[in-house]
């Protein structure tokens, strides 16, 4: 890796940290640039995992005031986060990657219009939730939304925030912080996993892990001064953005 190379890993993690600690999806940011600087897919996607964990956790410490009064209900949604992640890296690594861009472009665009939906939705079921912590619907949908960010990550956080948004009573910006909590155990447990069994590009792991950190810490800074409208036009955009990136 030249010099050159070098910097657009880093300049692509710290774009990456701040997309994940207001959105999701800042995967779409560094895998195609480490597939631009010569990293195989399978190796840029692992490695990728890795060094985005970093990201992860300033951006949850960047938001720990929301995530204040949730610990009960993240426990039981963590549980499904873990399970699902290791399923999903499990995935990755044994089966061949033919029907994930339809499968991914498929679940971004569901992820959107619940998130446009959300203030509609959440009306709707106001006086209908049965379950404090979202019930096993969400316990499920998060699941499933772990097994997809073990596999490759891309956009999971659109997904949570459409799921935690219409399961849940609560503002957006806490609804912000608790994905990026499931987030980043969704990550962490795919990074262990590939650690121990799979190829891992170490000097892609440090350029991105430094560049995500810094991102996630500013990121979370100004994600949590967004009001909701614009949180949720943000977080759609990115997921538009997402499906042209996917099918291009």
């Amino acid at each position: 890796m030249t010099p050159l190379d070098a910097a657009a890993v880093f300049a692509a993690g710290i774009g990456a940290g701040a997309i994940n600690a207001v959105v999701g999806s800042g995967s779409l940011i560094t895998f195609p640039t480490l597939l631009a600087v010569g990293v195989p897919p399978i190796v840029a996607n692992v490695s990728n995992n890795i060094g985005l964990v970093p990201g992860g956790i300033t951006g949850v410490l960047g938001y720990r005031a929301e995530l204040s009064g949730q610990r009960s209900r993240l426990l039981r949604l963590a549980i499904a986060s873990v399970l699902g992640s290791l399923a999903g890296g499990i995935l990755l690594l044994t089966l061949p990657e033919g029907a994930f861009p339809v499968i991914v472009t498929v679940l971004i665009a569901v992820a959107c219009v619940l998130v446009l939906l959300q203030p509609k939705l959440s009306r709707w079921l106001t006086g209908r939730r049965v379950h404090p912590h979202g019930g096993p619907w969400l316990w499920l949908g998060v699941l499933l939304a772990g097994v997809y960010g073990g596999y490759f990550g891309a956009a999971q956080g659109i997904v949570l925030i459409g799921l935690l948004g219409v399961f849940l009573d609560e503002h957006l910006q806490r609804i912000n912080a608790a994905k990026n909590l499931l987030s980043l155990l969704v990550n962490t447990t795919a990074a262990v996993l590939f650690i121990l069994v799979a190829d891992v590009d170490w000097i892609v792991v440090l350029l991105v892990a430094v560049g995500s950190a810094v991102g996630g810490f500013f990121g979370a800074r100004v994600g949590r001064r967004l009001p909701p409208a614009l949180l949720r036009g943000f977080i759609v955009c990115v997921g538009v953005a997402a499906i042209v990136k996917l099918m291009s």
